[in-house]
C-alpha cells in the first residue's frame, strides 16, 4: 500500500487542476538530460587516456564519440511517437535502463569496438530518454507555464556542455576513463526512481495506430544523414560516404512522399511551410551547429596548446554554463515583450559575435581572450533556445508532444554534429596546412609531418619524440670516449632540442591560426543563417493564426489542468 502511494499512478491528462508537483517532476526531467549531453560533452576530455589505454587509432576514436551519435538522431522521431501511445514515463524509463546498461557495459570492455557498441547502446537509450523529457514537460505544465519550464530546461542543456568537461577532468584526475561511464550509474538510478515519484504517467488520448513506415523511413534517413556528416568530412568521400548520402537522399525523398500521403503520418511534413516552425528549427540546428563545432576546438585548443589539464579545462568552461542561466532569465523576460524573433535575433547575431571573436585567436593567446567569446555564446545559447523550442513544441497537439520533443532534438542533434563534422573538417584542413608552411624548410621527415598533421596532440606528441631523441643524446654526450665525441653528441643534441622547440611553437602556433580561421567560417555560417531565421520568424503583432502555425486544438494542451 505504501508502494501504491508512493508511485505516481494517476494520468496527468485525468487531472483537473495543474500537478501540484510538477516543478520536481521537471527537476526529474533536467537531470535526465543533463546525463545524456554530458555524456558526450565529458567524452572530449576522456579521450585522451581512453586513447593510450585502449590503443585507438584516429578512425576508433572518432566513432567512440560518434556511435552514440547515429543511433541517438536517427530513433527519436519514431520512439517519440511510440511514446506518445503507450507511455511517455515509460520511454524514460526505458531509456534511463538502456543508457544505464550502455554505460556499465562501457566501463568494462577493454577494446575499441567494446567502447564504440556500449556508445551505441547509450544512443539508443538517450532517443528514447530526449524526446521523452520534453514531451512529459509540455503534458505535465499548464500553457501558461510551459515557457518558464522550457527556459529551465534549455538552461539545464547548457549546462551540461560546460559541466561535462569539468566532471570528466574531477573523476580523471584519480581514476581511470572507465569512471567518466560508471558517474552515469548512480544518476540513472536517482532519476528512475524520480520518475515513478514525481512524475505522473502521461500518454496520447487516442489510440491511433503508428505510422510505422514513415517511422522506419525517418529512422533510414537520418542514419544515413548522420553517417554521410561523420564519414565523409573526417575519412574521405569515397564508397561509404558517397552511398549513405545517395541513402539519405532517396530515404529523404521517399519519407516526404509517404507523410505526405499518409492520413495519420507520424510527422505531418507540410508543418515545414510554417514560418515559424521551420524558423524554430533552423535556428536549433544553427545554433548548436556553432556550439557544438565551438566546444570541439576550444576543448582542444585549452588542453593541448594552452597546457590545462583535464580539470583546469571543464573549470574554464564555467562562464559558459553560468552566462547560460542569464541568458535564458533575460530569455523569459524579453520574449513576453518583444517577441520571439528579436529574442532569437539577438541570440544568433550574438553567437556570429562570438565567432567573430574567436576569429582573433593567435599564437599569443591566453585564457583570458576566450572568456569574453564563452560569455557571449553562453548568453546567446540562453536567448535564442528556449523560444524556439517553445515555439516547436506549441505546434504539436496533445497526441504528438513526443514526436515534437523528437522534432526538436533531431535538429538539435543534426546541427550538433553538422559543426563537429564540418568545422572539425575545416580546423583540420586549416592546422595541417599550416603546420605545412610552419614547418617549410626545416629538416622535419616527411612522416614525422605527416604524423604530426594528423591532430594537434599528434604534433605535440612528434615534438615530445625529438625532445626524447635530444637528451638520448645528450645523455650520450657524457659517457663519450673522447672529447670531440661528446663536443658532437652535444652539438646534435642542442640542434634537436631547439628542432623539439620550434616543432611545438609550429604546432601551437598552427593550431592556433586553424582556429581562428575556422571560427571565422563559422561566424559567416551563422551570420547567414541568422538573416535567414530572421525573415522566416514572423513579428510580434503577426498572429500564429494567420500563419497556420497552431493546430486546432493544440492551444487546449495542459489547459483546464
Amino acid at each position: 500500500m505504501r508502494l501504491g502511494r508512493l508511485v505516481r499512478t494517476e494520468p496527468v491528462e485525468r487531472m483537473d487542476r495543474p500537478y501540484a508537483r510538477r516543478w520536481w517532476a521537471l527537476l526529474v526531467l533536467c537531470l535526465s538530460l543533463l546525463m545524456i549531453v554530458m555524456a558526450n560533452t565529458a567524452l572530449t576530455v576522456a579521450a585522451p587516456d581512453m586513447t593510450q589505454d585502449l590503443g585507438l587509432s584516429s578512425a576508433d576514436l572518432q566513432w567512440v564519440i560518434d556511435g552514440y551519435t547515429v543511433p541517438y538522431a536517427a530513433l527519436m522521431l519514431l520512439l517519440g511517437a511510440i511514446g506518445d501511445k503507450y507511455s511517455r514515463r515509460g520511454a524514460l524509463v526505458l531509456g534511463l535502463v538502456v543508457f544505464g546498461g550502455g554505460a556499465i557495459a562501457g566501463s568494462l570492455v577493454d577494446s575499441g569496438t567494446g567502447v564504440i557498441v556500449a556508445r551505441a547502446v547509450m544512443g539508443v537509450g538517450a532517443a528514447l530518454i530526449m524526446p521523452a523529457t520534453l514531451s512529459l514537460l509540455a503534458a505535465t505544465f499548464p500553457r501558461a507555464e510551459r515557457a518558464k519550464a522550457i527556459t529551465l530546461w534549455t538552461a539545464t542543456a547548457g549546462l551540461a556542455i560546460a559541466a561535462g568537461p569539468l566532471v570528466a577532468g574531477a573523476l580523471l584526475e584519480n581514476h581511470g576513463w572507465a569512471s567518466t561511464f560508471l558517474i552515469n550509474v548512480p544518476i540513472v538510478v536517482l532519476a528512475i526512481i524520480g520518475a515513478f515519484v514525481l512524475v505522473p504517467p502521461s500518454k496520447a488520448g487516442h489510440q491511433d495506430r503508428i505510422d510505422y513506415v514513415g517511422g522506419l523511413l525517418s529512422v533510414v534517413w537520418i542514419a544515413a544523414l548522420v553517417y554521410m556528416i561523420i564519414e565523409g568530412p573526417h575519412f574521405g568521400w569515397g564508397v561509404k560516404a558517397i552511398t549513405a548520402a545517395v541513402t539519405a537522399g532517396l530515404g529523404l525523398v521517399l519519407f516526404v512522399l509517404w507523410e505526405l500521403r499518409h492520413p495519420r503520418p507520424v510527422l505531418d511534413v507540410r508543418r515545414f511551410t510554417q514560418r515559424r516552425f521551420a524558423g524554430s528549427n533552423l535556428a536549433v540546428a544553427l545554433f548548436f551547429l556553432a556550439v557544438f563545432g565551438a566546444f570541439y576546438y576550444l576543448t582542444q585548443h585549452l588542453q593541448f596548446v594552452l597546457g590545462y589539464d583535464a580539470l583546469d579545462t571543464g573549470l574554464r568552461m564555467l562562464p559558459l554554463a553560468g552566462a547560460v542561466f542569464v541568458g535564458s532569465a533575460l530569455t523569459g523576460y524579453l520574449t513576453p515583450r518583444v517577441g520571439m524573433k528579436i529574442t532569437v535575433t539577438a541570440g544568433m547575431v550574438g553567437g556570429t559575435a562570438a565567432l567573430a571573436l574567436l576569429s582573433h585567436v593567435d599564437s599569443g593567446s591566453s585564457y583570458g581572450d576566450f572568456v569574453a567569446p564563452l560569455v557571449i555564446l553562453g548568453l546567446a545559447i540562453g536567448l535564442a533556445l528556449s523560444p524556439c523550442t517553445d515555439a516547436i513544441m506549441g505546434v504539436f497537439p496533445e497526441s504528438q508532444l513526443g514526436v515534437g520533443g523528437a522534432v526538436n532534438d533531431t535538429s538539435l542533434e543534426l546541427g550538433g554534429s553538422l559543426g563537429i563534422a564540418v568545422l572539425g573538417s575545416l580546423l583540420s584542413t586549416s592546422y595541417a596546412s599550416h603546420l605545412t608552411d610552419a614547418t617549410a624548410g626545416s629538416k622535419l621527415s616527411a612522416s614525422a609531418l605527416d604524423q604530426a598533421q594528423d591532430s594537434v596532440g599528434a604534433g605535440y606528441q612528434v615534438a615530445q619524440v625529438i625532445g626524447e631523441q635530444a637528451q638520448e643524446l645528450a645523455a650520450r654526450a657524457a659517457s663519450a670516449g673522447t672529447p670531440e665525441q661528446a663536443a658532437a653528441l652535444k652539438t646534435q643534441a642542442a640542434q634537436l632540442a631547439q628542432g623539439a622547440r620550434q616543432m611545438a611553437d609550429a604546432v601551437g602556433s598552427s593550431f592556433s591560426d586553424a582556429v581562428a580561421h575556422t571560427s571565422l567560417i563559422g561566424a559567416v555560417i551563422l551570420g547567414v543563417g541568422t538573416v535567414l531565421v530572421a525573415f522566416l520568424l514572423p513579428g510580434k503583432g503577426r498572429p500564429e493564426a494567420a500563419e497556420g502555425e497552431v493546430p486546432e486544438g493544440a492551444e487546449l494542451v495542459g489547459a483546464g489542468r
